[in-house]
């Protein structure tokens, strides 16, 4: 499949799968959750769904939550969206976010360093 059709329909899952969050959802825990990308496979039926949370938990728990509600968020990715097979959607935490700040911690660490001496 084209290329630019998949990114421009990753787009449209973040768009929508966030916008569920903030409209539909009555759980407390989604409303922390950030959506910050989507893949789809080139036959549309698999995404993966990348996310971050602000919460204290554990990500393999977050993720567990997500999944069990994937059918929910499915529903509402159907409906807004016209293709002819509503892709899978497994969600992913996303490190990248914790990542950078580990780095850019460590970078500030080592100029303080530089400054004392």
């Amino acid at each position: 499949m084209n290329n630019i059709k998949i990114k421009r329909i990753n787009n449209e899952l973040v768009k929508v799968i966030s916008q569920t969050i903030a409209d539909e959802s009555t759980d407390k825990i989604l409303h922390t959750v950030t959506i910050t990308g989507a893949d789809t496979s080139a036959d549309l039926s698999f995404a993966k769904i990348y996310f971050t949370s602000l919460t204290d938990k554990e990500p393999k728990e977050l993720e567990k939550e997500m999944n069990e509600a994937s059918d929910f968020f499915r529903k509402f990715v159907a409906q807004e969206l016209d293709l002819r097979q509503t892709p899978k959607l497994k969600f992913v935490y996303d490190n990248s976010i914790a990542y950078a700040t580990n780095i850019e911690k460590k970078i500030n660490q080592i100029h303080q360093k530089e400054e004392e001496k």
